[in-house]
């Protein structure tokens, strides 16, 4: 049988491995994992710096193969979010009000699929909508080594696949390059840089998954709530909501 070589773009552990077995490992049971077979080194290689894209699969079948220019995030539902056994669920957004503009951002912690805590601010009178969901990703970052350290399962839903892409795809290659990239500056590079380092101790004990905005998953919902709050009160500093956690009174608050 040919020797094939396999890269590991999500999973417990990212990389090119040389047996099916030890690829199995980084991939089995983890939610979003992609990876793909390549028949030389060569081939592996170009894929994991990002000049082949990864392919979603499912380690019980065969690899499929699949074309692309640009590596994917998988999008969850909030039937699929609901369904995962994890104790502690956190979901950030980030708002601009233009964009650019006033910014704020927004987080909502769920332990055991009730919402627990939630939390808004880092106001910026000229920041983004990036800056804004970086910033809130940041701060679930933040939380979910906590959380992690007292030995409880994590996985964070942002709805901005720039977060997302930014520190557990991209930030590996500008890493490698000195942190430069071919299309010229790299911004919010110093938030990058903290929020990546971070992910880098936290990468195989959590996960960063991606859910659409404004679709009716509640936690996500409630940190956009948030984040208006934080544009609403310019609320410089991460702060803890001290309000009633009424679901469904947050929820008919403007959204952004």
């Amino acid at each position: 049988m040919a020797k094939k070589f396999y890269v590991v773009w999500q999973g417990r552990e990212t990389g090119i491995f040389t047996d099916w077995n030890t690829c199995k490992k980084q991939v089995d049971a983890f939610a979003g994992a992609k990876y793909k077979s390549f028949k030389t080194r060569a081939e592996a290689q170009a894929a994991f710096t990002g000049k082949v894209a990864s392919t979603t699969s499912k380690p019980s079948g065969s690899l499929v193969k699949k074309k692309s220019t640009k590596q994917t995030v998988k999008t969850y539902t909030a039937d699929e979010i609901a369904a995962m056994t994890l104790d502690t669920k956190i979901f950030t957004d980030g708002g601009c009000e233009p964009n650019p503009g006033k910014a704020g951002s927004g987080v909502a912690v769920y332990r055991n699929n009730k919402v627990d805590e939630l939390w808004y601010g880092l106001f910026e009178p000229n920041g983004t909508n990036n800056t804004a969901e970086l910033h809130a990703l940041h701060q679930a970052l933040i939380m979910a080594a906590s959380e992690v350290d007292k030995g409880q399962s994590v996985a964070i839903f942002c709805d901005s696949k720039y977060s997302i892409q930014c520190v557990t795809q991209w930030a590996v290659n500008w890493q490698k390059k000195g942190w430069k990239k071919a299309g010229g500056e790299i911004k919010n590079l110093e938030l990058i840089k903290q929020m990546f380092t971070l992910h880098q101790q936290l990468k195989g004990k959590i996960q960063v998954l991606h859910v659409n905005g404004h679709v009716g998953v509640e936690g996500n919902e409630l940190a956009d709530r948030m984040s208006i709050i934080a544009i609403g009160k310019r609320e410089p500093d991460f702060t803890r909501y001290n309000g009633e956690l009424d679901v469904a009174g947050l929820l008919k608050l403007r959204a952004g």
